[in-house]
Order: C-alpha cells, then sequence, then structure tokens
C-alpha cells in the first residue's frame, strides 16, 4: 500500500509572508492616521492621552491647504484626461499595426514611469527651460501626463491582447470603417480596463512629488506642500491630517482601479 505523499505548505507560508509584508508596509500609515486625532499639543506623544478633531477644525481653517488641495485635484484630472486620450490611442496603434520601430516605440513609451522620478524630472525642466516656457500649472499637467499615460497605456493594451481579432473582422466585413468598429464594437469592450487605468492614474497623479518639484515653479500642489510642512515641528498634527485626507482620497481609488481590472481579467467581456 502506497504512503500519500505529504501536502507542500508552501502557499500557506507565502500567504502569511505576504500578510506580514502588507502590514510592515503599511503600520507607517497607521501612525499617521491615529496621530491625526492626538489631543496633545506635542508631536508624536506616547501613549496617545486623548482622541480630539480640533486639528481637523484647524487644517479646514487654513486657505493654503485649500489651494494646495484644489490645485492638485485640477492637475490631476486634467492629466488623467490627456492619459486616457493619449494612452488609449497608442495601445490600438501598437496593438493594431505592425511598423518599422514598433519595439523601439514601446520601450521609449514606457520609459518615463520605468525612470527614476528625478531622471524624468530633469529632462521636463530642462526641455522647458529650452523653450522657453514658463513654470506653472500645465507644465505640471504635462509632467504628470507622461507618467499616467503609461498607466492607461498598460490597462488598455492588456485588455486589447485578450479580444479576439475576429471582432474587427465581422465589423469590418459588415462594413463598418475603422472609426465605427472602433467607437461601437472596441470601446465598449475596453470600458473596464479603461476606467481602471484612469482611476488609477488621477490617484498617482494625486500624490506625485519628484516630477512636480522640477516643473511646478511657485505653485505648491499637495504633495509639495507636504514636504514644505516637514521642518515645521510644531505643525506636526496638522501635516498629519492632510495626509490623512490624502490617503482617505487615494486608496479607495486605486481598491477601485484594482476591482475593475480584476473584475475585466476574469470575465473579459469580449467571450
Amino acid at each position: 500500500m502506497r504512503s500519500r505523499p505529504r501536502i507542500f505548505r508552501g502557499p500557506g507560508l507565502l500567504r502569511i509572508a505576504a500578510y506580514a509584508g502588507l502590514a510592515f508596509l503599511h503600520l507607517p500609515l497607521l501612525f499617521i492616521a491615529l496621530y491625526a486625532f492626538n489631543s496633545a499639543d506635542s508631536n508624536y506623544s506616547f501613549p496617545m492621552e486623548g482622541l480630539t478633531l480640533r486639528w481637523f477644525a484647524r487644517a479646514l481653517e487654513r486657505t493654503d491647504i485649500h489651494e494646495a488641495i484644489y490645485l492638485s485635484l485640477t492637475v490631476a484630472a486634467m492629466a488623467t484626461v490627456i492619459a486616457m486620450v493619449l494612452g488609449t490611442l497608442t495601445a490600438a496603434a501598437l496593438n493594431r499595426d505592425r511598423f518599422l520601430g514598433k519595439d523601439a516605440f514601446t520601450t521609449m513609451l514606457i520609459l518615463p514611469i520605468a525612470l527614476p522620478g528625478i531622471v524624468t524630472g530633469l529632462a521636463l525642466l530642462w526641455a522647458f527651460r529650452l523653450m522657453e516656457v514658463n513654470l506653472g500649472f500645465w507644465t505640471i499637467v504635462v509632467g504628470h501626463a507622461t507618467f499616467c499615460t503609461v498607466i492607461v497605456h498598460n490597462n488598455v493594451a492588456a485588455r486589447l491582447r485578450r479580444l479576439p481579432s475576429r471582432l474587427w473582422e465581422a465589423s469590418m466585413d459588415l462594413g463598418a470603417d475603422t472609426l465605427t468598429t472602433l467607437r461601437y464594437i472596441i470601446l465598449p469592450q475596453l470600458g473596464t480596463a479603461l476606467l481602471a487605468g484612469g482611476i488609477l492614474a488621477f490617484a498617482l497623479s494625486v500624490d506625485e512629488l519628484i516630477v512636480t518639484t522640477f516643473t511646478a515653479g511657485s505653485d505648491k500642489t499637495l504633495p509639495i506642500w507636504l514636504m514644505g510642512q516637514l521642518g515645521r515641528p510644531r505643525e506636526a498634527a496638522i501635516t498629519n491630517v492632510v495626509a490623512l485626507v490624502i490617503m482617505v482620497i487615494t486608496m479607495p481609488l486605486i481598491l477601485l482601479a484594482w476591482h475593475l481590472t480584476r473584475d475585466g481579467d476574469a470575465s473579459p467581456n469580449a467571450r
């Protein structure tokens, strides 16, 4: 009688290791959230004396915070719109056609997100100076659109690769041209992937710091405002409040983008 093989418990150990890694990465965020409600005047007294909402009230009174939040949200919205258009068009072109230098073009397209942010920021800064463009709102938008386009492109390209080519062929056989096929056949199939890419691009744009530092000029987005507050220890509680606001804005968006992408990959509409 043969003995039963031992069950390999590797997946269970890997799952525990993954949860431990997530806990390690998110523990600092928990401290920021807790100390945003700390009633003590000192920065990080332990144990906490109590809970209060007065730091939220003080943050609401600060006009510089309002301006930074408004600028970040406006820049993120504009960069996301540009990225959704350019990312979708580039993904469709690279998936549909074969041309000389396609691989090189694809590599160049993903460079803004593959390279360190400081390299992208310096390149944009020198480009704006050579063109004698004043740094401000639109230079921030262009800087954010460089990596947001890659995010949207990757999501749309992944969905396009899963779509069967017979959709294009059937539409063409019925007399539809390329634009009609793209509008009525392909774009509906890309709905969740495009939405997920746009949401993720918006969330990344809101908390982008390095590229923004080189392209913002005198304007202050929310991450730049937070960086400037690190040298003011007496206002650490208000800084924690603003950091908590960023987390509240971006985390649900990232989770929603992940949910949309997961559902689309599990059961694509084109099947």
